[in-house]
């Protein structure tokens, strides 16, 4: 780019010097040649300034040092957003148990279905299994009364095909979304190790992992209460299944940046 100077030393004749590059005018400047004051002119200026008005008069790597600097800000501040929003904000017990709650409520109104349809087609006899229930409610205890609950006319289909429903619905909903309606409610999902969402394959070793959590109710629900104390917030299916329960900024944050890059 050239550039052009206005000479004040000269009294008679042609004081506009030029072209020279932009290192030959800081040479000038070195020299006094050029002051502060001088006029100069470069392609792209709309009128002739002082050299000191100039972006160029800083001295040399200035700019590009102020560029470099403002860079680095930048990608610094975006490196902690990223990190802040790639943080796991891990869900608690409470917030568990509700959307597990949930989710059990849906389900049992899908088994509340599978019985009404049993028994209006002859499968099931309803009475029958309630009378089976009231007497194990009233002596648990009896060996007869537990028999005859589990003899009771279409008990154990019942129980099988809700079985299904239930690994169906866990291990569908955790492999798509990561999460089932109840923990989608909380805005929760669920995540690997390693960070990533769950696929089909660990989908499902999660489900059969947490069969282990739902015996451990027999001893006091221990596979679901050390989440209370686990730094983690892990229950014993997501130690064994190596996985992570959290709330949902993480997704949002990697959206949002996504958008900002985008624009």
């Amino acid at each position: 780019m050239s550039w052009f100077f206005i000479d004040e030393s000269i009294t008679d004749g042609e004081r506009r010097q030029g072209p020279f590059s932009l290192d030959e005018i800081r040479e000038f400047v070195g020299e006094g040649k050029i002051t502060s004051k001088t006029l100069v002119w470069r392609s792209g200026m709309s009128a002739w300034i002082p050299w000191e008005e100039c972006e160029e008069s800083k001295e040399p790597g200035l700019a590009e040092l102020e560029a470099s600097r403002d860079e680095l800000i930048k990608n610094t501040v975006e490196a902690l957003l990223r990190e802040q929003a790639n943080t796991r904000h891990y869900a608690g017990f409470f917030i568990r148990f509700f959307a597990f709650l949930i989710d059990n409520c849906i389900l049992c109104l899908i088994g509340g279905v599978i019985l009404l349809i049993m028994t209006l087609a002859g499968l099931m006899d309803a009475a029958a299994v309630e009378e089976a229930l009231v007497n194990y409610i009233g002596n648990p205890s009896s060996n007869e009364a537990l028999d005859k609950v589990i003899e009771s006319p279409g008990l154990s289909t019942f129980f099988s095909i809700y079985g299904a429903i239930q690994a169906i619905y866990f291990i569908v909903f955790q492999a798509i979304f990561s999460a089932t309606p109840g923990k989608m409610f909380w805005h929760i999902h669920i995540e690997t190790a390693e960070g990533m969402p769950l696929g089909w394959l660990s989908s499902t070793a999660r489900y059969l992992c947490s069969l282990l959590s739902q015996v451990t109710l027999l001893f006091y629900g221990i596979g679901y209460l050390i989440v209370l104390i686990d730094p983690k917030r892990r229950a014993l299916h997501d130690w064994i299944a190596r996985t992570f329960v959290v709330f949902d900024n993480r997704a949002k944050g990697a959206k949002k940046g996504k958008s900002e890059q985008e624009n």
